[in-house]
């Protein structure tokens, strides 16, 4: 694969539209990185493609596990990476077939640019592909059930406690607020009987290709009210009927995400739906803002407007 093109930025931004205009201009396929559009049983809560627009376009990782499979960003890394390689192979082989055909035809073969488009607003699964991600193991699934119950017996302070003691590397930096991240170093500390820091190179990866990195944003006022907006069509979609069916499913981590947790509070009896909706809409306009705070260290993307296409496509081009 000579280029990915990458294309990311805040949730209802207009990632969607955009990506299926850029892989019909070129005749590509697009690769999700939304690290929960992967799950099938959640398609309206994570704005995943409609059917229709998957037959506008190809589309890999979408639906494509179910809400109990265990997926991390470095298991995504080497999907996509294998991914990539086939693509390339093909295309390569149908670059062949159609120089061979100008050859014999007297006709001035087409210059080849293989490309694959890269698109979804999962900041470790973008992250992961471009500069690659530690080479952190899986953790088995004993260790993993251990650890939660260890979570719900003994509480986060115990857990902290020990985090201290096996690994104050980390325990240093680590968001002690945050249970998952907490339970992930403590299990990997067990399981390896390795600490966490232990495998945090944070070394960069050469790819084999060049990386086209375009960022989409708009006007604040603009993305809130998409945002808004969208939160209202999820609502007449079905979000709740989609939350309320996973609610065996909601200690998942696939499920620790905004939409959901809002909904499990309302089906609690905690907050009115009126509410949910509120905190909904607040939460994911708190996540866009934290979205493009971390695509805005990254000095290689370029910005535009989700509706300047040509404009886009020039960039592309230029890239080439």
């Amino acid at each position: 694969m000579n280029s990915l093109i990458v294309i990311t930025g805040p949730t209802g931004v207009g990632k969607t539209e955009l990506c299926l205009q850029i892989a019909e201009h070129y005749g590509i396929d697009i690769i999700n990185a939304d690290s929960r559009q992967i799950f099938a049983e959640i398609p309206i809560g994570t704005a995943a493609p409609t059917a229709q627009q998957m037959q506008r376009v190809r589309h890999y990782f979408v639906g494509s596990h179910h809400i109990g499979d265990y997926y991390s960003a470095s298991s995504y890394e080497q999907d996509v990476l294998k991914l990539l390689g086939k693509l390339a192979e093909v295309k390569g082989q149908r670059a062949k077939v159609e120089d061979q055909f100008a050859n014999t035809h007297n006709l001035t073969p087409t210059t080849h640019h293989p490309l694959a488009l890269l698109s979804g607003g999962s900041m470790m699964y973008i992250d992961a592909v471009c500069n690659g991600i530690d080479d952190i193991p899986n953790i088995r699934e004993d260790i993993r059930n251990e650890m939660k119950l260890r979570l719900e017996v003994e509480g986060l302070d115990s857990l902290l406690e020990e985090l201290s003691r096996l690994d104050p590397e980390h325990y240093a930096i680590v968001d002690r607020k945050n249970p998952r991240r907490i339970l992930h170093a403590l299990e990997i500390c067990h399981q390896t009987g390795k600490t966490y820091t232990s495998f945090r190179t944070g070394e960069k990866r050469k790819r084999p290709f060049n990386i086209i990195k375009i960022g989409l944003n708009r006007d604040r006022d603009e993305l809130y009210e998409r945002i808004n907006q969208r939160v209202l069509d999820m609502i007449g979609q079905g979000l709740e009927q989609e939350a309320r069916a996973m609610l065996p499913y909601r200690e998942l981590n696939a499920l620790n995400t905004v939409g959901y947790k809002e909904m499990f509070q309302y089906f609690d009896g905690a907050i009115p739906l009126e509410e949910a909706i509120r905190q909904i809409q607040s939460n994911s306009r708190r996540y866009a803002r934290k979205q493009l705070t971390w695509y805005k260290r990254d000095a290689e993307m370029q910005w535009f407007h989700p509706e300047n296409v040509k404009e886009i496509t020039n960039y592309i081009d230029s890239r080439l």
